[in-house]
């Protein structure tokens, strides 16, 4: 038998949530300076379908749910009642998803919201191609992007070249990096070559390393070895440590025990950092790190808590702020543009300003964001830095 087709919700205000404050705008007039915004100024008749495609059950079914409050958020404070979001459950599971997109299809879908996981954007995606439906997943796999799919999610390519970028504008420009020898640690270390060379900084060293070791003592000394070049006091002036948790609270003590002579480099990372935990760790302090703007992913947790309570502790924030940035767009496009998802609308290239601030969707099927630098202190992470206001 064919599943069940479950009813459209429609744009209507939730009773619960309360009124929102005025939002950033997002503006989808023509501009030659300024991105494109989430607010719309006139409603039309013609009736767009979004289907958020989220794991509503099984193991992942809190993260599911958080993703569905800030959908649910977004429906709110930006759509009106031409625009219609239906939820489907794709249980955390390929088959899931392929399953939910099937639904997505049959229901007439415009769009498509999600999946989150990697596994589920490939088994949903063909279905979304051969429909010719566009699909803004939530995923940090850029491997799955193109045709018509978006991977959303925040790539390690754009944070390694921010930061990297800030260092440079600092005078740091002898840069070492050490990375896990996963997939992760692949992507920053070629990222860091990449910005290395297009920025105009020297990558003095790559060193790898296994994520299941515990004892980085010999790898920080083979670092800590190497001499200066002539007329340099250090060999390096700022090392990135793409890493999180205990591993990167060894690898910082460590360096900073070992690589005393001259003056200290500076410690760059990635968004891995941002993790109040780390105020604590004395070695860390100084370290920089990109991550959205604070003023507007801090009003869209704010108007979250608000709304739902505090976010689940185990479900990634910024995960939470993608969703609602991607329903908050289809909303837009549904009561500004006509329900228009082509391509030509979808990468704007002004962009977009949502819960993680500026941010466009490429060709290549990557969101492109505009991020800002925080230092760790040990009262917390501050922003040292504003990301951009335009592309």
């Amino acid at each position: 038998m064919p599943p069940p087709v479950a009813p459209p919700v429609q744009a209507a205000p939730a009773p619960t949530l309360p009124e929102p404050p005025p939002l950033p705008e997002i503006t989808l007039a023509p501009a030659a300076s300024a991105p494109l915004s989430l607010t719309a100024p006139k409603a039309v008749k013609t009736e767009s379908r979004a289907a958020l495609l989220l794991p509503l059950s099984g193991p992942q079914a809190a993260t599911g749910q958080a993703l569905s409050n800030a959908a649910q958020l977004a429906l709110f404070e930006i759509a009106d009642s031409h625009f219609s979001l239906i939820p489907l459950d794709t249980k955390g599971t390929a088959e899931g998803a392929a399953a939910a997109m099937a639904q997505a299809v049959a229901q007439g879908a415009d769009i498509i919201l999600g999946p989150v996981f990697s596994f589920e954007v490939k088994a949903a995606a063909p279905l979304a191609h051969d429909n010719a439906v566009p699909m803004l997943a939530f995923t940090t796999d850029a491997s799955v992007a193109g045709n018509g799919i978006y991977a959303l999610g925040y790539l390690p390519g754009p944070q390694v070249a921010r930061v990297i970028a800030h260092a440079r504008d600092q005078g740091r420009r002898r840069i070492a990096v050490l990375a896990r020898s996963d997939d992760y640690g692949r992507a920053v270390a070629d990222a860091a070559q990449l910005a290395a060379s297009s920025l105009g900084v020297d990558l003095i060293a790559v060193e790898y390393y296994d994520p299941a070791q515990t004892d980085f003592t010999a790898l920080v000394k083979r670092l800590a070895a190497r001499r200066p070049a002539p007329g340099e006091k250090a060999a390096y002036d700022a090392i990135l440590i793409a890493d999180d948790g205990v591993r990167l609270r060894n690898l910082s003590s460590l360096l900073s025990y070992y690589l005393t002579a001259g003056e200290p480099p500076r410690l760059l990372g990635t968004l891995l950092w941002d993790d109040p935990r780390l105020a604590s760790e004395p070695s860390l302090s100084g370290g920089w790190y990109p991550a959205p703007p604070s003023s507007s992913y801090e009003a869209f947790e704010q108007r979250y808590a608000k709304a739902f309570g505090p976010m689940p502790a185990r479900v990634p924030g910024l995960l939470a702020g993608i969703a609602y940035d991607a329903t908050a767009l289809a909303a837009l496009m549904a009561r500004q543009g006509g329900g228009d998802y082509s391509v030509t609308a979808l990468q704007s290239p002004l962009g977009f300003l949502g819960a993680g601030g500026l941010f466009r969707l490429t060709p290549a099927g990557l969101a492109e964001r505009g991020l800002a630098i925080r230092e760790i202190t040990p009262q917390g992470a501050r922003e040292i830095a504003p990301a951009p206001a335009t592309f």
